[in-house]
């Protein structure tokens, strides 16, 4: 299941990044629903928010080191509850998708655009939603043993 929600969401995720890189001019915002919801093309060099702009390096050793601490407790997470196996899985597959961003690119590409709220992607929505779970996890564990 891990792989299948793993190789799903970064298809997805390099799949519409591509639409846009090929569909879009950087800068260029498409009105979805007015004043709501955006498509607009950005390159960011940072991580949300623009925080630690530039800081490509850093960002791509964090995904290797995600990717590290997967391989060291695969087992553990397959054998775990649902919400971890998605969490983890979605986590990991934004982490890479972003990777291949911001090693190709040397900046990750935005276009979902909520205009108060910072742009995003397919792989952002993974890693907020997989970091959900995983939180949700260790809560609930944490309360089952206690």
């Amino acid at each position: 299941m891990f792989y299948l929600i793993a190789i799903i969401w970064l298809v997805l995720d390099q799949v519409t990044k591509y639409y846009v890189m090929n569909h879009f001019a950087i800068g260029e915002s498409v009105s979805v629903i007015q004043n709501v919801f955006h498509l607009t093309y950005i390159i960011n060099r940072g991580a949300a928010f623009g925080m630690l702009a530039n800081q490509r390096w850093f960002f791509l050793v964090v995904a290797f080191i995600l990717i590290i601490v997967y391989a060291i407790y695969h087992k553990k997470v397959n054998r775990g509850p649902i919400s971890l196996r998605i969490g983890s899985a979605l986590l990991i597959s934004g982490a890479i998708g972003n990777g291949i961003d911001r090693y190709v690119l040397h900046g990750v590409v935005d276009f979902f655009d909520f205009r108060i709220w910072p742009i995003f992607n397919v792989a952002d929505i993974g890693i907020c939603v997989g970091v959900a779970c995983i939180i949700y996890h260790l809560l609930r564990n944490e309360h089952e043993e206690s």
